[in-house]
Order: structure tokens, then sequence, then C-alpha cells
């Protein structure tokens, strides 16, 4: 099975003066977590990162710490243009790709094995998690508008999983139709194709804030403590 990482963001949101996959957590960088997941995880056999050109010589020592070959693509100004291109980078054999937030360090193998099973199955696949709070939609004047029904509602994570050739069609027609998205699985509701979701753990958290930064410390020393 063939993984993309995305890491070409900033650290923006973050505060950070860099990649927000470069700071430490826990002792090591948020992507070092993120890979250590990853090649814990025996259905993947070959992982790519996506990243800023900018960032290269950076990750490049984060990598070669992985027992697996890690194979580095450039990516875009964009979440949507970097898978774009992580697509293009992918071996001509690829037959099915998970899309994976390298921000998302706590992500659990048994998460990524259960996306890699179910893709091959034929089903396309994103992580979620349900929604706890009670939603709101609200006006741009701060005025509320409807309360969706929370039973409904998940909040969509990664790893998600996808047919190469499914996402490269998807990819084309947002290009076709000047579509901008945040997520994969987005493509494939624009263009009424199922997408089965699976249950990932409350702690598949993205690392966004320094908030985030608190509690992803918290719980891998909680992990590396068991």
């Amino acid at each position: 099975m063939h993984l993309l990482i995305a890491a070409a963001g900033s650290g923006k949101r973050m505060g950070a003066d860099r990649n927000k996959l470069l700071l430490e957590v826990a002792g090591r960088p948020v992507l070092e977590w993120t890979l250590e997941a990853i090649k814990l995880a025996k259905s993947i056999e070959w992982i790519g990162i996506i990243g800023q050109p900018c960032d290269k010589e950076l990750i490049k020592p984060i990598a070669e710490k992985c027992s697996m070959k890690i194979h580095w693509i450039n990516g875009g100004n964009t979440r949507q243009k970097s898978v774009q291109l992580g697509l293009a980078g992918l071996p001509n054999d690829a037959e099915f790709v998970l899309i994976h937030d390298g921000a998302r360090c706590l992500v659990e193998p048994n998460l990524i094995n259960s996306c890699s099973k179910l893709v091959r199955e034929g089903m396309a696949v994103i992580s979620a998690t349900p929604v706890t709070d009670t939603i709101k939609k609200v006006s741009n004047d701060g005025q509320i508008l409807h309360t969706p029904e929370r039973s409904e509602l998940w909040a969509a994570q990664t790893p998600q999983a996808f047919s190469v050739s499914e996402l490269k069609k998807g990819h084309e027609q947002a290009l076709l139709n000047n579509w901008n998205v945040t997520d994969d699985a987005s493509l494939f509701e624009k263009l009424g194709w199922p997408v089965r979701v699976v249950e990932s753990p409350p702690s598949n958290i993205k690392v966004t804030t320094p908030f985030d930064l608190i509690v992803a410390e918290a719980l891998l020393s909680k992990r590396d403590a068991c």
C-alpha cells in the first residue's frame, strides 16, 4: 500500500517561524512521531512526503531516521495542489493510496491498517470522529441560522484512502470545474461517488495550534510510559 504525507503547510496558525511539523513535541519533531506510527502499520510499503522545497533539507534528517525509504515530492501552494503533485509522484503500479496529514502525529497503526483493508475491498474511506459539541450554523453578523442534527455530524480526519485512478479523476474534475476543497473526500462527494467513514479514536488530533502541542505532548508522554 502506498501512503502520501501532506507536509507542505506552514506554522502560521501555530504562530511558529517554521513548518509546524519541525516543532518538537515530547522530545521529537512532530513529523518523526507521524513516521514512527506509519512504519508500524504493516499494510504500508511505500511512503512519500509532499513538502515545500525550502523544507526539504530540514525534513531530510527526520526521514532518514525511519527504517523505511522515504520519497520526497515537491508540494504546491495549497493542500489540493500538493495532493495533485503527490499523485503524480506515485509509482506507475500504485493502485491504492492513503493520504495522511503529517500533523496527525498520534495516528494509530491499526487505523491505517483498517483504511488499507477497506480500500483494497473497493471502498473509498476516511477516518472521522463523531462530533460531541452542538454545532451552530451562524451568519456573517453572528446570528444563529440553524442547528444541524448532531447525531449525523462527523469531523473528517486522515488517513483517507482511495483508488489512485479515481482520485486522479477527481482532481482532474476539480481543475476543470475550479473546485477548491480542503480534503480529498470532498471531490468524491461532488462527483456523487460513495465514501465510507471509519471511526477514529479521539486522540487522532491534528497539531495546528500551541494548545494542540500541549495535548499531543501529554498523550505521547503517556504512551511512552506504557
